[in-house]
């Protein structure tokens, strides 16, 4: 079935039989759980054919991850023909090792986008570099540069959920209201929230095999040293399949967390967006996705309304090897908050969308990520196996002098090292706006690293009194020669097109009736924990909005 308009008649007829009510129907939080969390096949299992130029589509989503996967699904259950375009690759063919994503500590070509060396988040380890030379391919991780700031973001079908560590945090009530007050927060916690973790896939682990497994001593010593400086931890729900890492654990299953795969991939038990809102969206038989294309501008249509996206197509060395220029009735911007507020920013300052909002392109922020290591002790080891997948944080968030949420992150490096790693996310309130220069026809952001101090400053408090207790001190060998702090990056990049200011309430782009915003550059800056729960629960709630009223 070809996706082409062919028949903007028999669009129209579509859309015009969709009500409020059958939307609602089609997107139930039981349907979402049951079609979703046991679809274990891939989006790419129902091939169609990709974009050609000229086409003409009802919907284009540009961007596979947690917006652009909530947005597909639900306009394709609700028999909208949608056509999604991804920067990166379909992660479906194995390598020569007959594994789809390569080894976390023998990285090759399938790491990196696009670059001739990895640049790992843990970059050294005593007093050398641990970044390997690889070859230039489509990698699943990059690690795009601002200077200021180093954003690591997934590429690929599935975007981010290929690559982070799968923790799915439903956000503090009270400070979701604070940074959103626009949205009605008893429906988030009552109705989106719930169907996102149900869709997701969320589950938790097994306690009792958590206190007993070797796999998770890292987390149990890191429990352990927070707990006795007075801080509380808390277990975190995750994406990974349990049941799948007890079957690892015991031989029966091909191993995947326990034998570090994360930041690469996961060749098994973790229920990434292609294998979960992705592939319920290609059953439905509306869904076609072009991997391997990059937007480049979004304009009005001269003639017959929408608007005229244009993209080039790349080979899997990262050159163009053509263009194509297609119409759409309706453009979603889900390329996360770094692609979207690029594309945006370059719009309107190239005249494409000049009347966007002077908002676009603010509010930036890193969700005061920072990195940070202990030494321990030698009596309080953390384990030669690891599981790659963290599930415990210490939560310090009501601690107005250091509002911190710290994952107790693992490091699987297949020895005893006798090291606690910590992913901290602080109130930071410094935030960034993305630029055009005119000169280079490129976007920056103006990040500085000076901005990651408070979060620093923060992270330094809990830390240090965990330190002072134990008779710790900190590892400076992990993030660079002589470095204490892992602040030169951010997994969880967020804002750029913040809701209600460069948007409508629900993601609409002013003055341009079609586009829509999907994705993390929603939310201005910082949410307190790992976002994509949030992500994906502000796309469930403002898709049935558009649906039950713009599509018609």
């Amino acid at each position: 079935m070809s996706i082409r308009a062919g028949s903007n008649e028999r669009h129209a007829r579509t859309n015009s039989t969709l009500s409020r009510r059958n939307f609602l129907a089609a997107t139930g939080l039981a349907v979402g759980a049951a079609a979703l969390s046991s679809s274990w096949t891939t989006a790419a299992a129902a091939p169609r054919r990709a974009l050609s130029d000229g086409d003409r589509v009802p919907a284009l989503v540009i961007g596979s991850g947690y917006g652009g996967a909530v947005a597909a699904l639900r306009l394709t259950q609700a028999g909208i023909d949608t056509h999604m375009v991804e920067m990166g690759k379909s992660w479906t063919t194995p390598g020569s090792d007959g594994k789809v994503f390569c080894p976390m500590l023998s990285p090759d070509g399938r790491s990196f986008w696009l670059r001739d060396r990895t640049v790992q988040p843990v970059s050294h380890f005593s007093g050398g570099s641990v970044d390997k030379n690889i070859s230039r391919y489509v990698g699943v991780l990059d690690a795009e540069d601002f200077g200021g700031i180093k954003v690591y973001q997934g590429r690929g079908v599935g975007g981010g959920s290929l690559v982070n560590g799968g923790m799915a945090v439903t956000p503090k009530r009270n400070y979701f209201e604070e940074i959103l007050p626009g949205v009605d927060s008893n429906e988030m916690y009552s109705t989106y929230f719930p169907r996102a973790n149900a869709a997701l896939g969320v589950n938790n682990i097994d306690p009792a095999w958590f206190e007993s497994t070797e796999y998770y001593k890292f987390a149990r010593t890191g429990r352990k040293t927070a707990e006795r400086s007075g801080y509380t931890t808390t277990f975190v729900p995750n994406v990974y399949d349990f049941n799948y890492m007890k079957q690892e654990a015991a031989g029966q299953v091909t191993k995947s967390a326990l034998v570090s795969e994360v930041i690469y991939g996961n060749n098994a038990g973790k229920k990434s967006l292609d294998k979960t809102y992705l592939a319920a969206a290609s059953a439905t038989g509306k869904l076609t996705i072009s991997a391997l294309h990059v937007v480049t501008s979004v304009a009005p249509a001269a003639t017959g309304g929408g608007y005229q996206v244009v993209m080039n197509q790349i080979n899997e060395q990262g050159n163009t090897v053509g263009t194509k220029t297609v119409t759409a009735d309706k453009v979603f911007f889900a390329a996360g908050s770094i692609g979207t507020s690029k594309l945006l920013v370059a719009m309107k300052a190239q005249g494409q969308l000049a009347n966007l909002p002077g908002a676009v392109g603010q509010e930036w922020g890193h969700n005061g990520n920072v990195m940070v290591g202990r030494a321990n002790h030698m009596w309080d080891a953390t384990g030669a196996k690891q599981s790659a997948i963290p599930v415990m944080g210490i939560d310090n968030w009501a601690d107005t002098s250091a509002p911190v949420f710290a994952e107790i992150a693992p490091f699987p490096a297949g020895t005893e090292l006798w090291v606690s790693l910590y992913l901290a996310i602080a109130k930071n309130p410094q935030r960034a706006q993305f630029q055009f220069n005119s000169a280079t026809g490129k976007v920056g952001l103006n990040w500085q690293r000076s901005q990651n101090q408070p979060s620093i400053d923060m992270a330094k408090k809990l830390f240090d009194k965990i330190n002072k207790k134990e008779g710790t001190i900190y590892r400076t060998d992990l993030f660079g020669p002589v470095q204490t702090w892992g602040d030169q990056l951010t997994y969880h990049p967020l804002g750029g097109c913040v809701l209600g200011k460069a948007t409508d309430g629900y993601g609409r782009l002013p003055e341009y009736p079609g586009l829509y915003v999907m994705d993390g550059s929603l939310v201005p800056g910082n949410v307190g924990v790992n976002p994509f729960v949030t992500i994906t629960a502000l796309a469930e709630r403002n898709i049935e909005n558009i649906i039950a009223n713009d599509m018609n």
